[in-house]
């Protein structure tokens, strides 16, 4: 097995630092994507392109989120077994993982008229619109099996404190997908289909450069996949538990922003608009925190499988710092520079203005939402994915009363109600922390276990 610096505490914020770079540049190339998507199509004589692809981009967005667990299962069951030097371990996660997103993508192909009928029902776009969101739905489905197994690969790779990898196969995908952007829609005419077929040919580079990439560090590992761990069933009982708790997690998360967007349109176009436009801050912020969360699940997973609970503790001490100082970064840049980033966004005075009225809230997200994006790294690590999803429903039960509560406030209401969700999610499982590192997570939780 590769072998990497272990996390001392002296080196924990290097460490920290050396996986969380690449996640956090991979992170730009997203919008940027996003944009070039936005210009090719907005350039075409026709809007109802632009809007077919803005809603089947959004049907899919939330349909693939909510299967990212095969990458957040893999990458904390991964980086336990490569702690405990079981190298046999580690190629059968990838084995048993790999097998899930083909069977999963499967019966999404097959599953697919039902589910683009539903989910567009549910978008709710204008007649020619959504017609042509099928056809681009239609086609974006074909790339199912290869976007659920490069989540897989990217879960594995990061298991084994391989960020790079992961800037590789995000970069490679964008890339890809941008120049066939170009190329189809500007070069040859296509329209929304043009942009579809992109992204479909850009997943399955990523994923043949993706299984390269992998057969090498195959090489490198000790032991064999076994046929029998991928064929038997009760052989996947760990990743199972693990995967059930965090779609179930990702449901409820799913729910909760959901429901924060249809209670802003219910106020109206303009008030919907300006919090699209403050929910790219808190996009923004998540760039940043994602690295040093994804950076903890390598980390504190590898301590774990070792039994190093100093490791994890300066795991999770690095992470903590860095996490805090780019959350109070963000809260500083969004005070000072929140009205100029709004008009970056948008043109529309009217949804300016409105933005602006609610910018004190996204100084303060930053600041509330640090711990939930850290301590879920350090949770994925430790494969406590019960806890994730507890603080979930526990922080919806709460979010759903406050909102009802506070809806004579309006919009301030509901951004209220958002924040107190993200407080009671933050706390719960900070609450569950401080208990684990008490009767779990240390030395001595050990040896009184072991007694």
């Amino acid at each position: 097995m590769s072998e990497t610096t272990p996390a001392t505490p002296t080196r924990a914020p290097q460490r920290i630092w050396a996986l969380a770079w690449p996640i956090i540049l991979s992170n730009v190339t997203v919008p940027l994507l996003g944009l070039v998507d936005t210009a090719v199509v907005g350039h075409l004589p026709d809007s109802r392109y632009l809007a077919a692809v803005t809603l089947g981009a959004t049907l899919f967005g939330f349909l693939y989120w909510g299967f990212g667990f095969l990458r957040m299962g893999t990458t904390g069951l991964t980086s336990q077994a490569a702690g405990r030097e079981d190298d046999e371990a580690v190629k059968n996660l990838l084995g048993q993982s790999l097998l899930l997103a083909a069977l999963i993508g499967g019966l999404l192909i097959l599953a697919g008229d039902p589910l683009i009928t539903l989910g567009l029902r549910l978008l709710d776009g204008s007649p020619e619109a959504t017609s042509l969101a099928a056809e681009y739905a239609g086609i974006r489905l074909l790339s199912a099996p290869a976007v659920l197994a490069n989540y897989a690969i990217l879960g594995w790779f990061l298991g084994q404190q391989n960020s790079r990898v992961t800037l590789a196969l995000l970069v490679l995908t964008n890339g890809v997908n941008i120049a066939l952007d170009l190329l189809f829609v500007v070069g040859l005419g296509m329209t929304s289909d043009g942009v579809a077929w992109a992204t479909v040919i850009a997943d399955y580079t990523a994923l043949t450069y993706g299984l390269w990439r992998v057969r090498h560090q195959l090489a490198t590992l000790g032991g064999h996949i076994r046929r029998s761990r991928l064929l038997r069933l009760s052989a996947y009982g760990e990743l199972f538990r693990v995967n059930a708790q965090l779609f179930v997690r990702t449901l409820g998360l799913l729910f909760a922003m959901a429901f924060f967007t249809s209670r802003g349109a219910a106020q109206g176009d303009t008030v919907l608009a300006a919090n699209a436009v403050l929910l790219q801050f808190i996009m923004l912020t998540s760039y940043g925190l994602d690295g040093f969360a994804h950076a903890a699940e390598a980390l504190t997973g590898r301590a774990v499988g070792r039994g190093r609970w100093g490791e994890f503790a300066a795991s999770v001490q690095a992470a903590a710092r860095l996490s805090l100082l780019t959350a109070g970064l963000a809260a500083l840049a969004f005070a000072l520079g929140g009205e100029w980033l709004i008009a970056l966004l948008t043109g529309l005075p009217e949804v300016r203005d409105t933005a602006a009225t609610y910018l004190p809230w996204m100084v303060a997200m930053p600041l509330i939402a640090v711990w939930s994006y850290l301590l879920d790294g350090v949770f994925i690590g430790t494969t406590s994915t019960r806890e994730m999803r507890n603080s979930i429903f526990i922080a919806l039960a709460v979010y759903l009363p406050t909102w009802w509560l506070t809806q004579g406030l309006g919009n301030h209401g509901l951004w209220l109600a958002f924040s107190v969700f993200t407080t009671v999610r933050s706390g719960v499982l900070i609450a569950y922390y401080l208990h684990y590192r008490r009767t779990r997570w240390s030395h001595d939780a050990t040896l009184s276990a072991k007694s």
